[in-house]
């Protein structure tokens, strides 16, 4: 699965109990205000498809967005779907497991697929 490229963006997939992916500025770029407006505009439009396809195809509790850099310093936004059920909710991802995972979600590659393909027809 990996990674895929649209002309402004690059999209990963996060190994992850729950559907996670990352949005970057294919451009080597530290912060948000250092985007270009092009870019400003696709990740924006990425956050929007990616948020809109988890919440009708997942049915999650929330959508979590969130863009840190402390890490990997090159700008990028985490997009999860939250559950109940996932071993960590209602806390971040980050955080101390609480519980296992009781999780009984479709299989990823449909919703991946309709991403990718939402993305690049959007992108070019």
């Amino acid at each position: 699965m990996g990674t895929a490229d649209a002309p402004l963006i690059a999209l990963e997939v996060e190994a992850s109990e729950i559907p996670w992916l990352k949005v970057f500025v294919r451009r080597t770029v530290r912060e948000f205000s250092a985007c270009t407006p092009e870019e400003k505009a696709a990740v924006w439009t990425a956050l929007d498809i990616i948020e809109r396809e988890m919440l009708a195809y997942y049915r999650p509790e929330k959508i979590n967005i969130a863009s840190f850099g402390n890490i990997v310093p090159q700008v990028h936004w985490h997009i999860m779907a939250r559950f109940r059920e996932d071993s960590r909710f209602p806390e971040p991802m980050w955080a101390e497991k609480k519980r296992e995972a009781a999780l009984n979600l479709p299989p990823f590659e449909p919703f991946y697929d309709t991403v990718r393909a939402k993305l690049s027809s959007l992108l070019g």
